[in-house]
């Protein structure tokens, strides 16, 4: 059996009632942590504008925008919402695969089910573990230096897969919609190198073309079968090596969402490992940001490629997320890493500038081109004391995880600076296994007028 027809029967055929309970839990924390970003994505650079441009792509109420409730097509709808998930550098990860499984999965299939219904909470539930399992298994897959924007692609084929199992379609059906979602993937690390907007509406690009390639392959479009492994398919042209083996027999016995990791910090996941060992300085007690004369994170090839990025003095947040000096100087500054620290007046601050200016990132040996951790940072400080933390799981991964009163806090953080209820939302989340409809979920996502 070829890799594409075990991740299509995969999707096609696994049962709720396979999944275990912590599998379960796994889904249902990071459906709560994605609605949670999604909140904070509210107020991202350009949502605004795309909103008024996805109103005008064509006249549709399938589907809401979450937090302000306009209402369009499925796809568009998709499209928004995603952007909000992955435009403030907060949504989850897989660092094993590098992907953001949930940003392209979750907008794509809460739309789709808004619009068809009839969807059920374990519906939902096990809709996002078949979709994480593709997603990761393709991001894993691949042995050469990302290239192409990994999360937007692989989380659209997961997406895809699951859609299709939504519509009650069999393995064929799968790997047709594999096929013509082939033909519509987009993204490259050019948005990443250069820190702009765009970075985040390719996540929203791939959200909305799963939304069209399973509407496409159920009405009956014909797309290639070989999409994955083809001459010509995901992996010979996305990647520039991949290594499918053991993964096709990992499927049904290891749960990838089991293996997610969440984001702390609004910023790039290859800076957290930093921020990590920073906040385990800070917490020594003592530590004052003019006494420090140098910072240094030997980090893996991959840390340095996504955020050892020259300090601008007139940076866009977008670009201030995935800049390791800034990030370390606000950490320093004020302890941890929120939204605000990307604002306007702390972008432009002098101080923040000036403190950034003695962070740099070396390289530590490591060969892996998908590898975030070990990490080590060296602090050294005026008085010719030198501070040194290893990092080898950071806070928020499988084996560094947060508390769920951590979890909490940051969907609560997040779900009252847009005026909704946190409570609503949890409950709504909280009862996905037992509910058969996701309306009270959909309607706890928009805020009061």
């Amino acid at each position: 059996m070829s890799f594409t027809e075990a991740l299509a029967r995969h999707a096609a055929e696994t049962k709720y009632s396979a999944l275990p309970a912590h599998t379960v839990r796994s889904a249902q924390r990071f459906i709560l942590d994605s609605l949670g970003v999604a909140m904070a994505g509210r107020r991202a650079a350009f949502r605004d504008q795309l909103v008024v441009c996805a109103q005008g792509f064509g006249q549709g109420s399938e589907a809401r925008v979450w937090v302000t409730g306009e209402r369009l097509p499925a796809a568009h709808a998709a499209m928004v919402n995603a952007y909000q998930i992955h435009s403030q550098e907060f949504d989850c990860v897989h660092e094993a695969a590098v992907v953001h499984p949930m940003a392209v999965i979750l907008a794509a299939l809460l739309a789709h089910a808004e619009r068809q219904a009839d969807v059920s909470g374990r519906d939902l539930l096990l809709a996002v573990v078949l979709a994480v399992d593709v997603a990761a298994s393709l991001g894993m897959a691949a042995r050469s230096a990302i290239k192409f924007f990994r999360p937007a692609q692989c989380g659209a084929l997961g997406a895809v897969a699951a859609l299709t199992r939504l519509r009650g379609g069999a393995s064929d059906a799968v790997r047709n919609a594999f096929g013509v979602c082939l033909g519509q993937l987009s993204g490259t690390m050019q948005a990443h190198r250069e820190g702009v907007p765009l970075l985040p509406m390719q996540i929203a690009f791939n959200a909305r073309n799963a939304v069209v390639a399973s509407d496409l392959s159920a009405a009956g479009l014909i797309g290639p079968r070989d999409a994955l492994e083809g001459e010509f398919g995901y992996l010979q042209l996305f990647e520039s090596a991949s290594d499918v083996s053991g993964l096709a027999d990992a499927l049904g016995e290891r749960w990838r969402i089991n293996e997610v990791s969440h984001k702390p910090y609004p910023s790039g996941r290859a800076t957290h490992g930093g921020i990590d060992a920073l906040q385990q300085l800070l917490g020594r007690g003592g530590l004052q940001a003019d006494q420090i004369a140098a910072v240094t994170l030997y980090a893996p090839p991959l840390i340095r490629q996504l955020v050892d990025r020259p300090l601008r003095e007139a940076m866009s947040p977008n670009y201030a997320k995935l800049c390791f000096p800034f990030v370390a100087a606000r950490c320093l500054q004020s302890g941890g890493v929120d939204i605000e620290d990307f604002d306007a007046a702390a972008l432009t601050n002098e101080a923040t500038h000036r403190l950034a200016s003695k962070v740099c990132v070396r390289p530590d040996g490591t060969s892996d081109p998908n590898a975030l951790t070990p990490q080590r940072l060296e602090l050294k400080l005026h008085s010719g004391a030198l501070e040194v933390i290893e990092i080898t799981n950071v806070l928020g991964s499988p084996a560094n995880p947060l508390s769920e009163s951590q979890h909490l806090a940051k969907f609560e953080r997040n779900a009252k600076r847009e005026g909704i209820d946190p409570s609503s939302v949890i409950e709504a989340v909280e009862n996905l296994p037992q509910t058969k409809s996701l309306r009270p979920l959909l309607d706890a996502m928009i805020a009061p007028r």
